[in-house]
């Protein structure tokens, strides 16, 4: 005979048994320990909830261990963060409260504890620390997120020659070593996942004049299986003149694994389109030269990129071709120079100015520093014969450089192969005015705006009077301060359209990295970079690959390290000559131009 159980006894029973898939828990009360914790900045602790289940009185109580599944959080996570297994980390003075909750038996439940943080000895709460900082270290060294789109936050912990610590987290430079698979706020330190792929993420703090480095990892563990997500078309659009104008569109696609654009203008895989061809065409299917759009009615049209992946899927980016009928632009439209000014205090100390000029067809950005071969100018491709008769198709076209005043600041002008083009001597104090000029075919000469070389005079100071004793300070631009023939100072410069997301960086002559690390933003560097080499030096320059920029060349004295991309990362070297043998003058300083869009 079988038991019977009645539905009054199966009602009770269903009230007290838990459900699947309820997420109402059998816990009534949660408590946090420790109740109250002291720290300093850069210090953590562990809290613990644990659960008490009894449901009443009449029924035998236990506790459990539930620190994993309660949810934590942070009254003030500027003062103290917490983590989802409720490990608390001070970051600045202050007090915060930190609360576990969840579901228990009759709803939500919560318990909390508070954290009070001091700045310890040496800073914190957000100000610079009394004593120089010696290191620095990412907290924690490395994290992982799943998919694109998560974040994670990253702490600069400083430490002191003091041996103290300070929170540095928003004091110091962040960067991404690829702004392709993750970001990180420049001065935050919270790190966005873009795509698949691990990155160095980078901390930069000046401290005492020098710049100190902490790094740590993130990791986006999964991505895009395709293998271009995206494509983009550059320019957006253009306007070109039906009297034998061409224009270069070029397609960046982004790539699903790592997150790099890379330039499929000329891939197998990429088919070009314009949806009036009467209006205007574009160059197909060939081995190089895929994207040119050439003229041929007045109109509008609209030029299209498909990239087939592997799998049959197609990403496209469509841009505007505008025909006109107005005449063709000259070819040289413009020219710039940087920088605007340049300054030495010492007699023969030198300068380098670059220039870049600015055409109607592409490239639309060029270096012409030290000459220049262009569409619509004489060709670099002469043949044998039309060289031998000596006329100037076959010639560089020069870019000439002027001085107001050659006999105390002359400027090289010779745009031979090989020459340092640009480079001013102070052979005396004062300042001059230098410029550039160079002729369109027609004979139309295109002129720069003026720039200025400056040598400032002055004179030495002694510790006697009616300069008598030792020289206490040489001044500047005269007999005691002539250029040492030991070093040379290396200058970096940002030549293109892009003004806020490109970066270049070089290390010291031994190896120390991010001596210079130039860009907008940047903690040790900005829109213009310098540092001192010893002659002799080759200095390697990378720009990383970053998004939103797309990279144009170097200047004509930094050989790239293989092929040139838009969407990065790209790299160069430079060689800091040795002084001039037949003159024994020192040797020259150095810059390097870098063009970003």
């Amino acid at each position: 005979m079988h038991d019977r159980v009645s539905p009054r006894a199966l009602l009770l029973i269903a009230l007290v048994l838990p459900i699947a898939g309820c997420t109402t828990s059998l816990v009534d009360s949660i408590a946090v320990s420790p109740t109250s914790q002291s720290l300093t900045v850069g210090q953590t602790v562990q809290f613990t909830a644990t659960g008490t289940t009894g449901h009443g009185s009449g029924h035998p109580s236990t506790t459990s261990d539930v620190t994993d599944t309660a949810t934590w959080t942070s009254s003030a996570p500027a003062v103290a963060s917490v983590s989802s297994t409720g490990l608390a980390t001070a970051l600045t003075a202050g007090t915060a409260t930190i609360t576990a909750s969840m579901n228990g038996y009759t709803g939500t439940i919560t318990a909390s504890a508070t954290v009070t943080v001091t700045a310890s000895s040496g800073g914190g709460g957000g100000t610079s620390p009394s004593a120089s900082v010696t290191s620095i270290a990412i907290i924690p060294s490395s994290q992982s997120v799943s998919l694109p789109g998560e974040t994670t936050q990253f702490i600069a912990i400083g430490t002191t020659s003091t041996s103290a610590t300070v929170n540095l987290t928003n004091q110091v430079s962040w960067s991404s070593s690829s702004t392709q698979i993750a970001t990180i706020g420049a001065s935050t330190g919270l790190a966005t996942a873009l795509t698949q792929g691990t990155v160095t993420i980078i901390a930069l703090y000046t401290s005492g004049g020098s710049t100190i480095a902490g790094t740590g990892t993130f990791t986006v563990s999964n991505g895009s299986t395709e293998k271009y997500t995206a494509v983009t078309l550059v320019p957006s659009s253009q306007s070109i003149s039906l009297s034998g104008q061409t224009g270069q569109f070029i397609a960046l696609a982004t790539s699903g694994t790592t997150g790099f654009e890379v330039d499929v203008t000329n891939s197998a895989q990429t088919t070009w389109k314009s949806s009036i061809p009467s209006i205007a065409t574009i160059t197909s299917g060939l081995a190089s030269g895929n994207g040119v759009v050439t003229g041929a009615s007045q109109g509008n049209t609209t030029i299209t990129a498909e990239v087939q992946n592997p799998d049959g899927t197609v990403v496209s980016a469509t841009a505007t071709a505008t025909v006109t009928l107005t005449a063709a632009p000259e070819p040289l439209l413009s020219i710039a120079v940087v920088p605007t000014t340049l300054t030495t205090d010492n007699l023969y100390g030198t300068g380098q100015f670059l220039a870049y000029g600015t055409f109607s067809t592409a490239p639309t950005l060029m270096d012409i520093t030290n000459g220049f071969y262009h569409a619509g100018f004489p060709s670099s491709s002469c043949t044998a014969a039309l060289a031998a008769t000596g006329s100037s198709p076959c010639a560089k076209v020069p870019a000439n450089w002027i001085s107001a005043m050659p006999n105390i600041f002359p400027v090289n002008s010779s745009g031979a192969p090989g020459s340092t083009a640009g480079l001013v001597t102070a052979d005396g104090n004062g300042n001059a005015v230098i410029y550039v000029t160079a002729t369109n075919p027609d004979g139309t000469i295109v002129y720069s705006p003026t720039v200025a070389f400056n040598c400032p005079l002055t004179l030495p100071t002694y510790s006697g009077p009616n300069n008598t004793g030792t020289i206490t300070n040489p001044g500047s631009c005269n007999q005691y301060t002539i250029a040492s023939g030991l070093l040379v100072t290396l200058t970096v410069y940002n030549a293109g359209l892009n003004t806020t997301g490109w970066l270049v960086t070089a290390p010291s002559a031994t190896g120390t990295p991010n001596v210079i690390h130039c860009g907008p933003g940047s903690a040790s560097g900005g829109s213009v970079c310098m540092a001192t080499y010893p002659v002799g030096t080759t200095v390697t320059l990378t720009a990383p690959a970053e998004t939103g920029v797309n990279f144009g060349g170097w200047s004509w004295n930094c050989a790239s390290q293989g092929t040139v991309t838009a969407g990065g990362p790209n790299s160069c070297t430079v060689y800091l000559g040795e002084p001039d043998p037949a003159t024994g003058e020192p040797s020259s300083n150095v810059s390097v131009g870098a063009i970003f869009n």
